[in-house]
């Protein structure tokens, strides 16, 4: 039982490790579009310097799904559109740790439909983008803090296994310990039967050999 606890906390730890990384890198893929965005803001661009800022954006935009849809780990993805909550098994009496969904694709952080078109646009998406960072930012607060229950949790269960390892072999090695010398016993008890035996059998040869 332990040990199918230790396995679950593991899966645990990758799960969660899995949705922290894809949540670091889309913070820093966020920070370079909010750079583009305050160039586009910037009164005095042509029609060239908006249409490509915008190609750099939209990159950017279309490699930050690419992280969130590919954030998965044993079937579990807690950072995509459809993410749920899933649980971790923390005790054989089915103790579980919740780590909640933390979306944070295109749409759910409302950066899907940005454009940097026009000054006005970047604007819109400047603004659009730091709400978006704070929202990644708090979401990893609490993807970290769930991981370090679990690793906690896992800490412990692998220091109480190791104790009850070191208990039931301290257990097994009295009971060897007792069955042993009760099989010592037992043997001597058997050597001694065998020698009265063959005192009392030698008896009557003893006694008839006076009559010869």
């Amino acid at each position: 039982g332990m040990s199918a606890v230790k396995t679950n906390l593991s899966l645990g730890q990758s799960v969660t490790s899995v949705a922290i990384d894809a949540g670091t890198a889309i913070a820093n893929l966020l920070t370079e579009m909010k750079a583009k965005s305050v160039q586009g803001s910037q009164s005095g661009l042509d029609s060239d310097s908006y249409t490509a800022l915008n190609q750099e954006f939209t990159s950017l935009r279309a490699q930050l799904t690419t992280i969130v849809e590919t954030a998965e780990f044993n079937g579990t993805n807690l950072v995509n559109g459809s993410a749920s909550a899933t649980s971790v098994l923390t005790t054989v009496e089915g103790s579980t740790i919740s780590v909640a969904a933390q979306k944070m694709d295109a749409t759910t952080l409302a950066i899907s439909s940005q454009v940097l078109n026009t000054s006005a646009g970047a604007a819109t998406a400047l603004t659009a983008i730091d709400s978006a960072i704070t929202s990644v930012s708090d979401k990893l607060a609490a993807l970290g803090s769930v991981a370090k229950r679990i690793e906690v949790q896992s800490d412990f269960t692998t220091k109480l296994t190791d104790i009850l390892r070191a208990g039931v072999g301290t257990l097994v090695d009295a009971d060897l310990a007792e069955e042993s010398a009760k099989l010592q016993s037992l043997q001597i008890k058997q050597q001694l039967g065998v020698q009265a035996l063959s005192i009392a059998n030698s008896g009557p040869q003893a006694i008839l050999s006076l009559f010869g």
